[in-house]
């Protein structure tokens, strides 16, 4: 056990030092390309029906999540053969490679610094690297509230989950959640041609999240305690707000990041063309303004280290 938490801390910790270098190999960009693959072989395969579809993308979630944790628990076992040092070497590097809490930053920054520079295209483009909608059509506030909705939802999916998971299971389970959100990220949309073969990924992505999501909102609002935020408004707008999303997760710690910065967020949105009606999260206390990325990340790295000791409590427990 003690092995398991030294590789989660030094995983967390290479992960602030470095996030994710560009070029740098990264196994979800394999998880990725298996998914894209199994996904056109199965297109063929399966009949061309919602069922058929259905069962297709069931078939794809299986096989996906068989490969992405046998093939890090075998070459684990493999390496601990070895030597008990190189197996930690190589658990703490996939660790990291589980873990977004740098990139994630780096990559909302980005979109602070093209507003900051008053270039709207700019941030139309950094802000479309890490959300789903389309982009084409927002303002600066529109950018600006984007870019601290992924930081909110992302802060339970890229932070808290994965960490929770690889306390529970050590690289191997991290990798199952990997690809059990990847397959959610690429495949889990209501519009054709997703919305059968992608029905099982995304419902498997909800069952996943449901305690992680509701976990991180709480360590979320502690973070905000510590900040020194309004932490009875973040738990008002959470006790209120948090379903207000079409999955059960997602508006968790949106609602509480809302409810904490005094913001509205959430709202209609363009995806793939096609204009979704959404409810919002939180209430226009103020207007949202370019600092509130840079708050979202901080709120993020807070809730973050938090995670870390809750998750090396439970291994130093059990």
């Amino acid at each position: 056990m003690m092995w398991s938490l030294a590789a989660l801390v030094i995983g967390f910790c290479i992960d602030l030092l470095v996030g994710d270098p560009h070029g740098f190999p990264h196994p979800v960009v394999l998880i990725g390309k298996c998914i894209s693959v199994l996904e056109r072989g199965l297109r063929c395969i399966c009949p061309k029906t919602p069922s058929g579809e259905r069962a297709a993308g069931a078939i794809l979630w299986g096989a996906v999540v068989i490969v992405s944790t046998a093939v890090p628990a075998l070459l684990l076992w493999l390496s601990g053969l070895v030597s008990p040092w190189l197996r930690l070497a190589l658990e703490s590097v996939m660790c990291w490679q589980i873990l977004a809490v740098k990139s994630l930053r780096d990559e909302s920054m980005k979109v602070y610094d093209a507003l900051e520079s008053g270039d709207l295209a700019a941030s139309r483009h950094a802000v479309s690297m890490i959300v789903g909608r389309d982009t084409d059509r927002l303002d600066d506030a529109a950018v600006t509230r984007a870019a601290v909705e992924t930081v909110a939802e992302n802060t339970s999916d890229g932070v808290v989950a994965p960490l929770l998971f690889l306390a529970i299971g050590g690289a191997p389970l991290g990798f199952f959640y990997k690809a059990v959100n990847t397959m959610d990220s690429m495949l889990g949309y209501v519009e054709p041609p997703y919305k059968n073969i992608g029905l099982v990924p995304a419902k498997m992505d909800d069952v996943m999240n449901f305690i992680p999501a509701r976990l991180s909102a709480l360590l979320m609002l502690a973070a905000g305690a510590l900040l020194g935020m309004d932490v009875k408004n973040g738990w008002r707008i959470f006790r209120r707000d948090r379903l207000n999303h079409a999955s059960p997760n997602s508006a968790q710690t949106e609602a509480v990041c809302a409810g904490l910065m005094g913001l509205r967020l959430a709202g209609d949105a363009w995806y793939h063309g096609a204009l979704h009606q959404k409810p919002t999260i939180g209430d226009p206390t103020r207007e949202i303004e370019n600092g509130d990325i840079p708050r979202a990340c901080r709120l993020l790295y807070v809730t973050a280290g938090l995670s870390l000791v809750l998750c090396a409590g439970l291994l130093l427990l059990f």
